[in-house]
């Protein structure tokens, strides 16, 4: 071990500090000559005599007997607190008193520093004469009749928000000639949960009053109300939805998350898109129809809402969206991802007059059982009987057009066949009675019919 004294603070040393050359007696020659530093020492003698050293009086920092865990208690380092004229304790208050306030007034210092950098910086990006210009002239308040703010304005008083059972759920829907109001079935019975249930009619007028079923169709997805007590309400016109096209403006009006009144604006994206929104139960069959799809936003709350196009007429009954599937942070569903689908408004309107009329609705068949598991392109004809249900009905429309068990449907009305659950959908969107064209195969060979369809009611 090196026999050098530290350099730095000096401070009173114990016996056993092996830097520390002291003599026999302990005395120290050099607190008779202040001023003179200690021969090997980096310090100085101050004019009280205590001994300090190049960075300040802070000696007794470097002992421990200052802290009460031992150290020197020799009569050295007695003689040096009392030339101190301090008590004891006093000493390491100074010393603490002496590195807050160091510390402070380098905080305060650091502060004003960096604060006239910031305001140097700031003033060197300013512009005093700079502007963002004149304020425009307010544009007009009457908005054109065929913009999304005019059909808006014009559409939005006539459709309203329906919660079902107090708050259990939340759909929209909108009022037609007559003051009947139109929904989806599934936004009355809450995807078939429940029947009979409590329903009130919320208006963009602020205006609430009960509401009554007229009647519902399961199978076309289609619900009618009426209100009592309210009378000239705002009616929307039925469009046509047979002409719509590809790329048609659209605009869906409804009550997505119960936020009412809420507008949305896109385009049809194609048309005759088979759809098959839920998944059936004993009190609600499988809904199968040719939707209208748009990327017009709509989430959960625009069910029943009206899809109307750039005249403000309804082409479509908003009723189902695509998603992603369940989110799997939340865990639950997910919004809008532009695949939305409607019930077009012609096959709508059929079901509406049957529903106000007689409260129930009639729904078009082949009478025929298709089978559900064939893999093959085309929709198949069973090919035996399924528990006491011939495949083909004797006298029906499939057996009146020469269909027989087996045979395998590609084409309906000029609309290609790909699976059973396509075929459902093209007969559900046509009205019960209608005529149409018919391609199949049988042992491989194509042939053509004609085939009217049956009825059958909900």
């Amino acid at each position: 071990m090196s026999d050098q004294p530290a350099q730095g603070g000096v401070g009173p040393h114990g016996p056993s500090d092996p830097y520390r050359r002291e003599p026999a007696d302990h005395t120290d020659p050099g607190l008779a000559e202040p001023g003179l530093a200690e021969p090997g020492l980096a310090g100085h003698l101050d004019p009280i005599g205590q001994r300090t050293s190049d960075f300040g009086r802070f000696d007794w920092f470097a002992g421990s007997a200052h802290f009460g865990i031992g150290g020197d208690t020799s009569d050295h380092a007695r003689v040096t607190s009392d030339q101190a004229g301090l008590p004891h304790w006093l000493q390491g208050w100074r010393l603490v008193a002496g590195v807050c306030g160091l510390a402070l007034t380098c905080t305060l210092l650091g502060g004003m520093v960096g604060g006239l950098v910031a305001v140097t910086d700031v003033a060197g990006h300013t512009n005093p004469t700079y502007s963002v210009g004149a304020v425009p002239r307010p544009a007009p308040i009457d908005r054109p009749a065929d913009s999304i703010p005019g059909i808006a304005a014009r559409d939005t008083p006539a459709v309203v928000m329906i919660k079902v059972n107090g708050d259990a759920g939340t759909g929209s829907g909108f009022v037609i000639s007559g003051g009947y109001i139109v929904t989806d079935n599934h936004v009355v019975t809450l995807d078939g949960l429940v029947r009979n249930a409590s329903l009130r009619v919320y208006f963009s007028d602020g205006k609430s009053a009960p509401g009554e079923l007229v009647g519902r169709d399961p199978y076309s997805d289609i619900a009618v109300l009426k209100v009592a007590g309210l009378t000239d309400l705002p009616a929307l016109p039925l469009g046509n939805s047979a002409t719509v096209e590809v790329g048609d403006p659209v605009i869906a009006i409804g009550s997505p998350l119960g936020l009412a009144d809420t507008v949305t604006s896109g385009i049809i994206s194609a048309v005759n898109r088979p759809v098959q929104p839920g998944s059936g139960n004993a009190s609600s069959p499988q809904v199968f129809y040719d939707a209208i799809q748009t990327d017009a936003p709509i989430n959960p709350g625009n069910s029943g809402g009206p899809l109307v196009n750039a005249r403000g007429q309804v082409i479509g009954v908003d009723a189902a969206i695509e998603t992603l599937g369940d989110n799997p942070i939340t865990g639950t569903q997910g919004g809008s991802i532009g695949l939305g689908f409607a019930i077009p408004v012609d096959q709508a309107r059929r079901v509406i007059v049957q529903l106000i009329r007689t409260g129930r609705a009639s729904h078009s068949v082949i009478g025929a059982t298709l089978n559900q598991s064939f893999a093959g392109n085309g929709a198949q004809i069973e090919t035996a009987g399924q528990r006491g249900v011939a495949a083909v009905v004797p006298g029906g429309p499939a057996a009146r057009a020469g269909l027989r068990a087996g045979d395998v449907i590609t084409k309906l009305g000029g609309q290609p066949i790909t699976t059973p659950y396509s075929l459902l959908d093209a007969i559900r969107s046509l009205a019960p009675g209608s005529t149409v064209g018919v391609s199949y195969t049988r042992h491989g060979r194509i042939r053509h019919a004609q085939i009217t369809l049956g009825s059958a009611g909900s």
